[in-house]
């Protein structure tokens, strides 16, 4: 039987990178999933179309993940497609480069925005469904190993990301009480569309991948098995924790 038979997720910013990593991940366990952009593109049907090949189910919603509205209409037709809600996973974001002294006020607020204000409003939306279904859930925050140890370069990232492994931590405290377990995973660094400026420098690669003890950079399924992990009934007793799936980076 597959683990996660019967269970419901959303996933957001699932067209592509990680977020298509966990989707899949999930899919391939059982899992009916959410796919989630901001725009509808050719990425989130071929998402939707893998995951169904797989023999689960997909359905897309189009939601600005910084905008309350659009977080309340996500929930409320995940809710009319499958029934419930059971995990989520706040995988949106993205990466702002740029030192203290660089950084315009727009780029810093627009970082937050995405990166830490989306994973407030659709933690706070999801958790209150989750409540009227009592029957507890599982929030899955994706933060970094920015969000742990300094990057030069990219300071409202990092800011972003301490923030999620903090807010990750603070609403796991509020809420179990409610069967609801609040968990962060720490990625490394990983080839995606983010990373593809970084990888494409010679010297920059070198750097990181001297930097990554295994000797790989990650793939968006590694943080998917991750996912799934902390989606279990088996992972019940775990929660406030941030997992760092980095190759070994922090224990340099």
């Amino acid at each position: 039987m597959k683990r996660l038979e019967g269970k419901v997720a959303i996933v957001t910013g699932s067209d592509r990178g990680i977020g298509k990593g966990i989707a899949v991940a999930l899919a391939k366990e059982g899992c009916k999933v959410i796919i989630n952009s901001y725009r509808e593109d050719e990425e989130a049907k071929k998402t939707v179309e893998e995951i169904k090949k797989l023999g689960s189910d997909a359905f897309f919603i189009k939601a600005n993940v910084t905008r309350e509205i659009d977080v309340r209409d996500l929930i409320e037709k995940a809710v009319k497609k499958y029934g419930k809600i059971d995990i989520l996973a706040n995988n949106a974001g993205i990466l702002v480069s740029g030192t203290v002294i660089t950084l315009t006020e727009k780029d810093w607020d627009r970082q937050m925005e995405v990166n830490l204000k989306g994973v407030f409003l659709c933690t706070k939306y999801a958790i209150q469904q989750m409540i009227k279904q009592s029957k507890g859930g599982r929030i899955i925050n994706i933060s970094s190993i920015a969000g742990l140890v300094g990057f030069p370069g990219i300071s409202a990232y990092c800011a972003s990301k301490g923030g999620v492994t903090e807010f990750t931590r603070e609403v796991a405290l509020d809420h179990a009480k409610n069967g609801i377990t609040v968990n962060a995973i720490n990625p490394g660094v990983l080839v995606t569309d983010m990373t593809k400026g970084m990888l494409d420098d010679a010297a920059t690669k070198k750097m990181l991948l001297e930097n990554t003890p295994v000797g790989r950079f990650g793939q968006p399924e590694d943080i998917g098995n991750a996912a799934v992990f902390l989606a279990l009934d088996e992972s019940s007793f775990i929660t406030g924790h941030n997992l760092v799936v980095d190759g070994g980076w922090t224990a340099r």
